[in-house]
């Protein structure tokens, strides 16, 4: 006999499969509502299922005559009826149905399994039980694989972020394939929980595992680091990966881009766009708002024009949030003429000056006291439809107070509160002080009393007296 012939022989005199009755019987309970009393089974079903014992319960599972979705319905059905036979179905009961599952494809069965087994109200399996189990019930090298990853995700998107680690080491240890997207799953989860330090080394042991870890992992981690404001170690950690052989694209630079212009961080920010160009990587739409607003929000206003003009060289599209940021920055710095030639520049555009465009040159007016401007614009946004909202209400009462023009004042603070808005304390205790130095007690009186109303009651004490109250 060949040593081939020898092995098959030796492999079919292993396969001992359920007893013909308790496939009769597996069939019947498939058949049969979950919930269903045993009462309702015939006399030889039910002593079947008294008979049931643990080593049985494993060959019934592992039967390949018998499908996994029988195999499952049946599962269940004891589970729910554990009165109709003498044990409760053990860890190595559940790791058999599990990998029958799995290589069926019914991967949400056996998810939900795992799950209940590992996770459920009386699970008692830590994941060295499980671990054991699938050594003695998963003989199938790609099955077995397939197991370690479901346990591997539900412990990550359960949060048991401890059993993942033993899960990878025992995978590692034992050679046995480790799918990247479901490691890339768990950066995730570990970004999510703000474990930005334990997901950096998750992705280091990912590289000594000899990963080939991408490009979306990477960009999971620098994600992570950047939003603690961690921006040095992000950019170092995407120059180790580039040695490593894993490139950053366009998202991985624009996470390290709006972190650096968020906080400012120029000096940063020079040596994450020198990497970027040293990587060939290209600016796209998103890379310049990112500057732009940064530039803006700091009052770099012309480093944010210049990149307006490289925009435009490339032809790329320029949209009116970036003029806004534009019209907005210069009106800050009190540059009206220059936010008024952007305005000119969208109107030669066709491009429709929205809300944030007027707000804009509205409260650059009202700051450099122009409020006939400022009331010019209000009383053009208002014609287009555009309402203002409660910033901008604000802004303009505050301009009319700073300009002594208090009836305006007070006339567009009954206007904001018609419109169901509340303008700030300081803009109210600004209308209240200059009413009561105008003697007009009973207007500081009526507006003293619904900011009362309101709970300001401790910051309006200094001007109680003013008002009579």
């Amino acid at each position: 006999m060949s040593a081939n012939n020898f092995v098959r022989t030796l492999k079919n005199a292993k396969r001992i499969y359920a007893p013909k009755p308790y496939q009769h019987l597996v069939n019947l309970l498939s058949k049969t509502p979950l919930s269903s009393p045993t009462k309702l089974l015939d006399s030889t079903s039910t002593s079947l299922l008294a008979k049931l014992s643990p080593t049985t319960l494993r060959l019934i599972l592992s039967d390949p005559n018998l499908t996994s979705s029988k195999c499952l319905r049946f599962f269940s059905f004891l589970l729910i009826n554990q009165s109709s036979i003498s044990f409760e179905p053990d860890i190595h009961a559940h790791i058999t149905l599990i990998c029958k599952l799995l290589k069926a494809r019914n991967f949400p069965e056996a998810e939900n399994l795992f799950r209940s087994a590992s996770l459920g109200e009386n699970s008692s399996y830590p994941f060295p039980v499980f671990s054991s189990a699938s050594e003695i019930c998963c003989y199938d090298p790609r099955i077995k694989a397939k197991l370690l990853n479901l346990m591997l995700k539900v412990y990550s998107d359960t949060g048991n972020f401890d059993e993942v680690s033993q899960t990878f080491d025992y995978m590692r240890s034992n050679g046995i394939k480790i799918d990247e997207r479901t490691c890339t799953r768990h950066l995730l989860a570990l970004k999510r929980a703000d474990k930005v330090g334990v997901s950096l080394d998750f992705l280091y042991k990912m590289v000594k595992a000899g990963l080939e870890v991408s490009v979306y992992s990477l960009t999971v981690v620098v994600e992570g680091l950047c939003y603690n404001g961690e921006i040095r170690r992000s950019r170092e950690l995407v120059e180790d990966m580039v040695g490593r052989g894993t490139r950053p694209n366009i998202i991985t630079f624009n996470k390290m881009v709006d972190s650096c212009a968020k906080r400012w961080n120029f000096d940063e920010l020079d040596l994450v766009l020198l990497l970027m160009r040293k990587e060939g990587v290209e600016f796209n739409v998103k890379t310049y708002g990112i500057l732009i607003d940064g530039f803006v929000s700091y009052g770099k206003v012309k480093e944010a024009q210049m990149l307006i003009h490289d925009m435009h060289d490339i032809g790329f599209k320029v949209d009116v949030h970036l003029f806004n940021l534009m019209i907005r920055g210069y009106s800050r710095l009190g540059f009206m003429d220059s936010a008024f030639s952007l305005l000119g520049e969208m109107a030669e555009r066709n491009m429709f000056q929205n809300g944030d465009t007027y707000w804009g040159l509205i409260s650059g007016l009202c700051k450099i006291g122009k409020m006939g401007q400022a009331m010019f614009y209000i009383d053009e946004m208002q014609n287009k439809g555009i309402e203002l909202d409660d910033v901008m209400f604000n802004t303009l009462i505050n301009g009319f107070c700073n300009k002594g023009m208090i009836d305006k004042a007070f006339e567009w603070q009954v206007t904001m509160e018609n419109k169901g808005f509340n303008a700030d304390l300081s803009v109210c205790l600004k209308i209240m002080g200059e009413l009561c130095e105008s003697n007009r007690t009973e207007e500081a009186r009526m507006l003293f009393n619904k900011m009362v109303k309101r709970g300001a009651a401790p910051q309006l004490a200094s001007l109680a007296s003013f008002v009579n109250i």
